[in-house]
C-alpha cells in the first residue's frame, strides 16, 4: 500500500488590492488575538462609504465630471477623523484601505478618533487656483451632510493643503454656521494649529529618536535616505539634519540628488523652493529611487506614496532601519522580505502618526477657543509618540513579532474593546 501524504495547505491568494492588503495586516493580528469571526466582520468593513460625482467649471468654460470620495470606516472610539487626498489614482479601495489604516492609527496613539479618509480622482498639478476651489466647494457640498466637528472631521492629505481646507471649512459654515472644528489643518489665522504644518515629520523623529535612545544611541552622525520632498519628507529630511545626522540622498517625482557626505539641506529646501524639485541640485550627484533604495544607510525614509516598497526592491534595501513616513508605503510580500532579512520597520500607523495626533489638538483648541504656542504642540506630540513607540516595542518583545503586528494588535484591540463596552 502506498503511503499517504498530508497535502500541503492552499496558500492563500495575494491580496487583490490596497484594501484587502490592509485587511490581511488586521487578520495577522486579529490570529494573535484569538478574536471572534464576528467581531472581525465589524471591525473590518466600513460603516458608510459615500461616492458622488464632482462637476466643476473649469477656466476655459468647460465642465469637467470628477469621482469622489468619503469612506467612514469606524467611529467606535470617536468622531471619523482623515484626510482628502486630490491625485489622479484615487479609487473606492485606495480610499477604504487608507480609512481603515487611520482607525488603527488614532487608536494606537489613543487618540478619540475613528478613522475614515477621502479624495477626488484629479491632478490637481495640472489645475488652476480657481478650479481647485470650485473643485472643494463642490466635493464639499455634495458630503457635507456626513461631515461634521462631532461627526467627520477631514483634514489635508496628498494634493490638498491648509489652503484647501479653508476653501472645505468656508464652504461648509455657509451651511452650518461658523465651524472651525469641522476640518483640521487649517491655516492659523483660521483656527489652525501651530505646529500642524510640521506635525508628521516631527512624530517621526520622536519615533526615530525613541528608537535610537532604547539602544543608547541617536541620530547625530547616522546616515538616511528620504523618499518625497514634500511636506512630511522635507521636513523630515531639515530635522534629521538639525540633530546632526546626515541625509544623503532624497528623491522626488521629478528625481534626485545623492552624497554620500551628506546633502546641505538648507540649500536642498532654497534650491527646492525656487525649483520644485529636488533634481538637479548642484550639491550631489543624480539617483533614481532604485538607486536610493539601495543604498547603504543607517535609515530609510519613505515619505512619499504608498506601495513603493515592493517583492522587486526589498531584497535591494541594505538600511537596518526603515521608518515609514508614508502611509502603506511597503506591500505584504516586502513586508515579510523585510522582517525575515531582521530589518526593522517602523509601521506607517506609528510612525506618521504625528499628523492626526496635531489635528486632535487643533480640534481639541476649536472646541474650547483656547490656543497653544507651538512649543506646546511639540512637547505634547513628542510624549505622546514616545508614549505609543514605547507601548509597541513592549508588545513586539513579548510576543516576538514586529513591530508592525504589535502596533496592529495593540490598536484592534483598543477599538474592539470601545465596540463591546458600546454593545451592539
Amino acid at each position: 500500500m502506498a503511503p499517504t501524504t498530508t497535502p500541503a495547505k492552499p496558500k492563500a491568494p495575494a491580496p487583490a488590492n490596497a484594501y484587502e492588503e490592509v485587511n490581511a495586516l488586521f487578520d495577522r493580528a486579529a490570529d494573535r488575538l484569538n478574536m471572534a469571526d464576528e467581531t472581525r466582520q465589524i471591525l473590518k468593513k466600513p460603516f458608510r462609504e459615500v461616492t458622488v460625482s464632482v462637476p466643476v467649471r473649469m477656466d476655459n468654460g468647460k465642465i469637467n465630471v470628477y469621482t469622489g470620495f468619503r469612506v467612514q470606516h469606524n467611529g467606535a472610539r470617536g468622531p471619523w477623523k482623515g484626510g482628502i487626498r486630490y491625485h489622479p489614482e484615487v479609487d473606492l479601495n485606495e480610499v477604504r484601505a487608507l480609512a481603515s489604516l487611520m482607525t488603527w492609527k488614532t487608536a494606537l496613539v489613543d487618540v478619540p478618533f475613528g478613522g475614515a479618509k477621502g479624495g477626488v480622482g484629479c491632478d490637481p498639478t495640472t489645475m488652476s487656483s480657481l478650479e481647485m476651489e470650485r473643485l472643494t466647494r463642490k466635493f464639499t457640498a455634495r458630503i457635507a451632510v456626513v461631515l461634521g466637528p462631532s461627526r467627520d472631521i477631514p483634514a489635508p492629505d496628498m494634493g490638498t493643503d491648509g489652503r484647501v481646507m479653508a476653501w472645505l471649512m468656508d464652504e461648509y459654515s455657509s451651511r452650518r454656521g461658523y465651524s472651525p472644528g469641522v476640518v483640521t489643518g487649517k491655516p492659523v489665522t483660521l483656527g489652525g494649529s501651530r505646529g500642524r504644518i510640521t506635525a508628521t515629520a516631527y512624530g517621526v523623529l520622536s519615533v526615530i529618536d525613541a528608537y535610537y535612545a532604547g539602544r543608547g544611541e541617536s541620530v547625530k552622525g547616522k546616515t538616511a535616505s528620504v523618499q518625497g520632498f514634500g511636506n512630511v519628507g522635507s521636513y523630515t529630511a531639515k530635522f534629521w539634519h538639525e540633530r546632526g545626522g546626515k541625509v544623503v540622498a532624497v528623491t522626488d517625482v521629478k528625481g534626485g540628488v545623492q552624497n554620500p557626505k551628506g546633502l546641505d539641506v538648507p540649500a536642498l529646501w532654497a534650491f527646492f523652493e525656487k525649483n520644485r524639485t529636488v533634481a538637479g541640485f548642484p550639491g550631489g550627484e543624480p539617483i533614481d529611487n532604485a538607486g536610493l533604495f539601495a543604498l547603504k544607510v543607517d535609515c530609510l525614509i519613505p515619505a512619499a506614496l504608498g506601495d513603493v516598497i515592493t517583492a522587486k526592491n526589498a531584497g535591494a534595501i541594505k538600511a537596518p532601519l526603515v521608518v515609514e513616513a508614508a502611509n502603506h508605503p511597503t506591500t505584504p510580500d516586502a513586508d515579510e522580505m523585510l522582517e525575515e532579512r531582521g530589518i526593522v520597520v517602523i509601521p506607517d500607523i506609528l510612525a506618521n502618526a504625528g499628523g492626526v495626533t496635531v489635528s486632535y489638538f487643533e480640534w481639541s483648541q476649536n472646541l474650547t477657543q483656547f490656543y497653544w504656542d507651538e512649543d506646546k504642540v511639540n512637547h505634547e506630540l513628542d510624549i505622546k509618540m514616545r508614549r505609543a513607540f514605547a507601548e509597541v516595542e513592549k508588545i513586539q518583545k513579548k510576543e516576538k513579532c514586529s513591530m508592525r503586528t504589535a502596533a496592529f494588535m495593540q490598536a484592534v484591540q483598543r477599538v474592539a474593546d470601545a465596540e463591546t463596552q458600546r454593545g451592539n
